[in-house]
């Protein structure tokens, strides 16, 4: 967490490579809401702030990194090539 004066509170989720995934505003959710969107997330809730961190969340993104794929040129046809859909995962 990082405490910025003025400015509206928002949960920002990264990515291992630290690339910003998605911004969600706090602003208007309870204590009990964040609690609950942040174990939706898949975030670990340590017993005890010095209880050690399973190894399993250690590194592990909230979320499923989005596929990130390089600009396709167009073909020699001149159309783009078909986007993936969001379940495909040639990256893994």
């Amino acid at each position: 967490m990082k405490h910025l004066p003025g400015a509206d509170p928002e949960l920002v989720l990264l990515s291992r490579r630290y690339e910003e995934l998605e911004r969600i505003p706090l602003s208007d959710m309870t204590r009990e809401e964040i609690n609950q969107l942040v174990q939706e997330l898949g975030f670990y809730r340590k017993e005890t702030p010095d209880a050690p961190v399973p190894e399993e969340f250690q590194f592990a993104p909230a979320k499923p990194l989005p596929v990130l794929r390089p600009p396709q040129a167009p073909t020699t046809d001149g159309k783009t090539p078909p986007k993936w859909d969001k379940e495909e995962r040639p990256d893994l």
